[in-house]
């Protein structure tokens, strides 16, 4: 009896270390497969984590500035100037021949190219009827039209024309006596044009003699010294304007200034 009891005592003692043991198996094969997991997770999410870094510099890469100004980029002076004179058909020689037969016996004295809407400084602003019906600025060109050449002739009394052509055609647009003229402002006038040996033309060539490009104004007036000069206008092949003050007497470049805008 006392044999049996102690062999079933050892049976028992057997058994029970054998089921802490598998017990303490599953814990640990539960723990390390959750370390397993946990390493596996931590190493996917710190591979995602570090594709995305790559990523992020390249997407907030952003592209240069757009309109930054370049070394040889044009001024908006200079783009509008290439915009009007390549939309121009009529040269300025031929602008003079038309103002001046618009007008009987009468001699040019101002001429400028503008564009569409361009008005002078000294037009009113008060609306009158366009040929469409719809108030447009006084004496301002047609809207939506083209280029313009605006020429200001004088009669042999120094009554002064505005005469507007056609760049492109060579039509003229219209015809309309300056009204706000005084005898002394036509006496004046009249002097000037007397005094003026050199025509329009001819200044234009001496100053294209000098700087070749396109004219785009002449005007006949004094200088800071009172004395009659052409002041002509060139605008050369980089879009560059020249002024010349070119005697009127004699033809000779009296100043010469480049605007560099």
């Amino acid at each position: 009896m006392t044999r049996d009891s102690h062999a079933k005592n050892t049976g028992f003692l057997r058994a029970h270390r054998l089921r802490s043991a598998g017990v303490a198996c599953v814990v640990l094969g539960a723990a390390l497969l959750t370390g397993c997991g946990q390493d596996s997770g931590s190493t996917s999410a710190t591979t995602k984590t570090s594709e995305a870094a790559r990523a992020v510099p390249e997407a907030t890469k952003s592209p240069s500035p757009s309109g930054s100004a370049s070394p040889g980029q044009m001024t908006e002076d200079q783009q509008e100037r290439k915009e009007l004179i390549s939309a121009t058909k009529i040269t300025y020689d031929k602008a003079i021949t038309t103002a001046e037969g618009a007008v009987k016996d009468s001699k040019l004295i101002e001429l400028e190219l503008k564009g569409p809407g361009d008005t002078d400084d000294d037009e009113s602003a008060s609306p009158s009827s366009s040929p469409t019906g719809s108030p447009s600025p006084s004496g301002s060109a047609t809207p939506g039209a083209g280029p313009q050449w605006v020429a200001t002739v004088a009669t042999k009394s120094g009554a002064k024309h505005e005469v507007r052509i056609d760049a492109v055609s060579g039509k003229v647009v219209s015809s309309d006596e300056d009204s706000d003229q005084d005898t002394s402002d036509k006496a004046k006038t009249v002097k000037w044009v007397a005094e003026a040996k050199q025509t329009p033309q001819q200044a234009a060539k001496a100053a294209l003699a000098k700087k070749k490009g396109t004219v785009t104004s002449l005007d006949l007036d004094e200088n800071d010294k009172n004395v009659l000069v052409w002041k002509t206008d060139v605008v050369t092949k980089d879009w560059k304007k020249t002024t010349f003050d070119i005697d009127a007497s004699n033809g000779s470049i009296t100043h010469e200034e480049t605007d560099s805008d």
